[in-house]
């Protein structure tokens, strides 16, 4: 099927109640393909949905680059889920953005679902601005995890602020064929359930992680991956650090190593009140690079231009709660 588009493409599906529509978007990064591949494999068996849906595959061109579902974007490109906030004009990804809102908006829909696959391996998990009944209902047709922020960086789920229920979706890690899975088995529910906010969640069957602080590298920080320190590069970071992605990571889990520089030399992170929490997350000994309390960390990538161009994870306190300053003295010494 993808070898035959040339353009981004709409697919509208009729519906038992043509009064209301659901829209699904998927392959927004051309990289992550469990959307897009379980909505083929939906389509192809031949179901009815309970209401109209339109569905939206976005980077088509990204995707479709050697080897297939390999590039996030078109090198050079801007991340298309980044263009979702004015200005639409500047490029081809604000522009296909913004033909994007106009479609979501020209059919009212009930609710928007936005697939996604993690970069690096681990559970699913739903991302979304708020965590009222509605956005939780939504995330739980495909996960029990909702990670609520109130980050803003021109992301298609924050269209939930002013237009309509809008989760984003990440399935597990791309290469994953359970990821496929989960995606199948969340749009089949999204697809046919026949009213979508009759059956909430109680509060507890979602766990619920608020105000994740993103970990990002600073424009003059390398890195490499490796099993052990490399010398060619200032921060080389554990080879498996994939799995710690949702469990809890005890104060001085060992990350990596750090070679002759200091934590602000390398990384930045704050929380939504714009407060440095470099030094309450992270600590160096003996050059080791590890976790200063315990936390849960997700969405821990260890493809490094992920990790330099987006972040290298996201953390909460281990309890799910925002991360938040508790400690004033300097960083530890390299």
């Amino acid at each position: 099927m993808l070898e035959r588009l040339d353009q981004p493409l709409c697919i509208t599906l009729a519906g038992a109640d043509p009064r209301r529509t659901r829209v699904l978007v998927t392959l927004l990064h051309g990289n992550e393909p469990s959307g897009f591949i379980a909505l083929h494999r939906w389509l192809r068996e031949g179901k009815r949905p309970a209401t109209h849906v339109v569905c939206l595959i976005a980077s088509v061109a990204a995707a479709q680059l050697a080897p297939r579902f390999s590039h996030r974007t078109v090198p050079g490109a801007r991340d298309l889920n980044r263009c979702f906030r004015p200005p639409f004009d500047i490029d081809p990804p604000g522009h296909l953005a913004r033909r994007l809102l106009e479609v979501i908006g020209s059919v009212a829909p009930e609710a928007v679902v936005d697939v996604h696959n993690t970069s690096g391996a681990g559970p699913s998990f739903a991302v979304s601005i708020s965590a009222d009944e509605r956005h939780r209902t939504l995330a739980s047709l495909f996960t029990r995890r909702l990670v609520h922020t109130d980050l803003r960086l021109g992301a298609l789920m924050e269209i939930s602020e002013h237009l309509v229920p809008t989760v984003t979706i990440e399935c597990g890690g791309r290469l994953d064929d359970a990821a496929h899975t989960v995606a199948w088995a969340g749009i089949d529910h999204f697809f046919t359930r026949d009213e979508l906010w009759a059956d909430i969640p109680d509060p507890g069957a979602i766990e619920v992680m608020h105000n994740p602080v993103r970990l990002e590298l600073t424009e003059a920080c390398t890195l490499a991956y490796d099993r052990a320190p490399r010398t060619d590069v200032p921060l080389t970071l554990r080879a498996d650090i994939e799995h710690l992605n949702f469990g809890i990571t005890p104060a001085g889990t060992h990350l990596g190593w750090v070679r002759g520089a200091g934590l602000r030399d390398l990384f930045v992170a704050r929380n939504t009140a714009h407060t440095c929490v470099l030094e309450d997350l992270l600590c160096l000994v003996g050059g080791e690079l590890r976790t200063r309390r315990p936390l849960k960390l997700f969405m821990i990538t260890t493809h490094p231009g992920i990790a330099r161009s987006d972040c290298l994870f996201y953390a909460v306190q281990d309890d799910g709660r925002e991360l938040v300053p508790r400690r004033t003295e300097p960083e530890d010494a390299v």
